[in-house]
């Protein structure tokens, strides 16, 4: 046999190989794929909106288009692997919905050998109330792992590294570093007319007065983690900046653990005002859908923070609460006089996006409403848009409030709606040529 005959059998051999174990579910080997075949789109990032995206764009993008490259890290449903233990603030419904809203994750869930499995777990659930994220994400897992069989999806575990496009060029271009040791032809480039960044967020930080240890948020919203981190022995005071939901979690769990296994812990809230927002249910919509507390939080803000109730509550007993409300500089001050006293401060003041693997030296402008990127000179990047909790549909309700939708069911109504004009504007001056040929790899 003639040498170059020989190796192509042999990369053929690995390649079946590693695609069987994805097949069964092996989601840590990465799949080897023909070199020469048409890469429709690239989906980046494998949390909720990634997961959705891929499966909207399988309804949506022409099959000659091409197969669809999905780039993760871990595909280990993103970042909510580190809040399995937070309850949501979406009801089981919602996840459920979510779930069966695409024709591939229809398929997937009629398809599964085994009863029960993560959704017809959710489906037992009292479908009005909430559940905890652990729930939601072993549905995303179970969903990754259905759509790493679809013979459209090729997922390459591994991290996006650069982003380039030229307006004279119908394609972006993109580098990747693989997530682990792989051949050599497994590394290095791709060409697609179509990019989604689902990129995720992280929690945001403030620079503080002498910088006192942060208590990472993840830790603070997870209370196993949460207990084993603190010394039950030894006095400590922990600062919590915020009063968002995920602050009133944050300090609900400070509050069980110094009721129970940590009588020497002390909470200091540092918040800019003594009530809350909360999600009201009107006719047909939610006020304050986004912005407003839900589930859980809302009851634990309801009975134990909310204005006076702090003085009287259970919680009050170990939740001193610190005013920085006023003013910025008022903001300042408290945070001075108060966050050097304290062992350890959690900082619950929102997400910012992560960010985005561009190469170019233009801004990234995105358009909240279309899910696409133009430049801070109002040129559109043809071919790239956005999606998730870093790049969030922005919605008005009935009132005029404007919000940014984030959630599981949110993510995907706003691709349902926005995914088939992305494959029109792209593919609509690209099908005679990509019929024709297309783009390789």
């Amino acid at each position: 046999m003639h040498p170059l005959t020989r190796r192509s059998y042999s990369l053929a051999g690995r390649a079946a190989e590693r695609a069987s174990k994805f097949r069964q579910g092996h989601i840590g080997v990465a799949v080897v794929f023909a070199r020469r075949h048409h890469v429709g789109a690239v989906v980046v990032g494998a949390g909720p909106a990634g997961i959705a995206t891929v499966g909207t764009l399988l309804e949506t993008l022409p099959r000659y288009a091409g197969r669809i490259v999905w780039i993760d890290p871990k595909f280990d449903a993103g970042k909510i692997a580190r809040y399995s233990e937070v309850p949501s603030n979406t009801k089981a419904g919602l996840f459920l919905d979510y779930a069966h809203a695409v024709e591939p994750f229809r398929a997937i869930c009629a398809s599964a050998k085994h009863r029960p499995n993560p959704v017809t777990t959710i489906a037992d659930m009292p479908q009005h109330e909430t559940c905890s994220l652990s729930y939601a994400g072993d549905m995303l897992r179970f969903l990754t792992r259905g759509l790493h069989q679809h013979e459209r999806v090729e997922p390459r575990l591994g991290y996006l590294k650069t982003t380039n496009w030229d307006a004279a060029s119908p394609t972006l271009r993109l580098a990747y570093q693989p997530a682990q040791k792989l051949p050599a032809a497994e590394e290095g480039s791709l060409a697609s007319p179509m990019v989604v960044f689902c990129t995720g967020s992280s929690p945001r930080t403030i620079a503080l007065p002498s910088n006192p240890p942060l208590l990472p948020l993840e830790t603070a919203l997870t209370p196993s983690l949460l207990g084993a981190t603190l010394d039950r022995t030894r006095n400590l005071q922990v600062g919590v900046i915020g009063s968002s939901h995920s602050a009133v979690l944050v300090l609900m769990n400070l509050a069980r653990l110094a009721q129970s296994t940590h009588p020497h812990l002390r909470v200091r809230w540092f918040s800019r005002s003594p009530t809350f927002k909360y999600a009201e249910q009107r006719d047909g919509w939610i006020l304050y859908d986004n912005t407003g507390l839900k589930g859980i939080a809302a009851h634990f803000a309801r009975a134990e923070l909310e204005g006076d109730r702090l003085a009287t509550s259970d919680a009050g007993k170990v939740v001193q609460r610190i005013d920085c409300g006023g003013s910025a500089e008022a903001e300042k001050q408290a945070l001075g006089a108060w966050a050097p006293r304290c062992d350890y401060v959690v900082q619950a003041i929102g997400f910012d996006a992560d960010p985005v693997p561009v190469d170019n030296s233009v801004k990234l402008v995105f358009d909240h409403e279309t899910g696409a990127f133009g430049d801070s000179t109002g040129m559109p990047v043809r071919g790239l848009f956005g999606a998730g909790i870093a790049f969030p549909e922005r919605t008005t309700d009935p009132v005029g409030n404007t919000e940014h939708a984030v959630g599981f069911w949110k993510f995907m109504r706003f691709l349902r709606r926005v995914v088939p004009q992305w494959v029109e504007d792209v593919y609509r001056v690209e099908e005679p040529r990509r019929q024709a040929g297309g783009v390789s790899t």
